[in-house]
């Protein structure tokens, strides 16, 4: 499969992660999106040499869109700065089963990780392990049988964190059976990062990438 890179310089490489796909794997051999853009860029290159790339941040599994990895050493410093700093910008679409109520706000909720079934509870503040999750949304679209389309952005970056919350307040994702969507009909999960906005770690230019994946 080859890599849907949506920009490229000399730095970072922007991509397409499609649902399925890991960030990053451990298992040996599984093609994940590191190992394709290595390989692209050691074809692009004609080197025999492993490739430099850092990963910056990552998708879950199910969760398909944008994706921004380093090239170099560098680079991943800066670029890792910036999510330290929260200047870093992450945005999402979900596909949510009802809608929220009021349809624009804020979610705060402390989650702690169930290693056995690889999910995230939302829990007291004084839960051993609670780490604080926080985001915004904004429902951009209703459909005719009460479901709707939200625009989400993380302020934090915990695992499962917008399935989680969002199904905390009663509106989990599409063909998300995991955090209580009952949809078998939805084979894929309803969560695209659709955007990034970060400061170019070369120039500083302020960077926007967007990526529609209803189109």
């Amino acid at each position: 499969m080859n890599p849907e890179i949506i920009y490229e310089d000399k730095y970072i490489i922007v991509c397409v992660k499609p649902a399925g796909i890991a960030t990053q794997s451990k298992k040996i051999g599984a093609e994940d999106m590191v190992s394709l853009l290595k390989k692209h860029l050691a074809e692009e290159s004609g080197s025999s040499g492993e490739p430099y790339l850092a990963v910056i941040h990552r998708l879950d599994q199910p969760t398909s869109g944008l994706l921004v990895f380093a090239k170099t050493k560098e680079a991943a410093r800066d670029l890792n700065r910036q999510i330290r700093e929260k200047t870093f910008g992450k945005f999402y679409l979900a596909e949510l089963r009802s809608i929220p109520i009021p349809r624009e706000g804020t979610l705060e909720h402390y989650l702690v990780k169930d290693p056995h079934k690889n999910i995230m509870h939302v829990c007291d503040a004084d839960t051993p392990g609670a780490k604080l999750a926080r985001l915004s949304y904004a429902v951009v679209q209703i459909n005719d049988d009460s479901s709707c389309i939200a625009e989400i952005a993380l302020d934090t970056g915990r695992q499962h964190q917008i399935r989680a919350q969002m199904s905390a307040i009663h509106c989990p994702l599409a063909g998300d059976s995991k955090y209580g969507a009952l949809d078998p009909q939805h084979k894929t999960l309803g969560l695209y990062a659709c955007r990034l906005t970060f400061r170019h770690p070369h120039s500083q230019n302020v960077l926007s990438f967007k990526w529609d994946p209803f189109r």
